[in-house]
């Protein structure tokens, strides 16, 4: 295995890794959401672009390609509807939170 294909791999499998314990760690849904989106996309899609590269196959790297761009493209507007719907359920903030701008924009307006 090449050490680039063994760096992505190692450094994807950290980043996942890092995701389930901001999961874990984290006080409320809506920072879960932050970090199982932004740190698990990106470890996932180092580690299909790693076994990319150890396998070597064109056919695997254009499958690793799709699979990391499906991966950016949906795990936002997943994280983002799945916040939603617990914000519309009534899902609390945590105590750490310092302002509700969406409950602030919600407010009517005018006299």
């Amino acid at each position: 295995m090449s050490a680039v294909a063994s760096a992505t791999l190692l450094v994807g499998a950290g980043l996942v890794l890092l995701a389930a314990v901001g999961v874990v760690r984290m006080p409320d849904l809506y920072s879960r959401m932050q970090a199982a989106s932004k740190a698990a996309t990106l470890g996932v899609a180092l580690l299909v672009i790693g076994a990319a590269l150890h396998f070597g196959d064109p056919a695997a790297s254009w499958r690793a390609a799709l699979t990391a761009l499906f991966l950016f493209v949906t795990a936002p507007v997943a994280a983002h509807v799945i916040a939603r719907a617990g914000y519309r359920s009534g899902v609390p903030l945590g105590r750490e939170a310092v302002v509700d701008e969406l409950a602030r924009d919600r407010r009517p307006r005018g006299p």
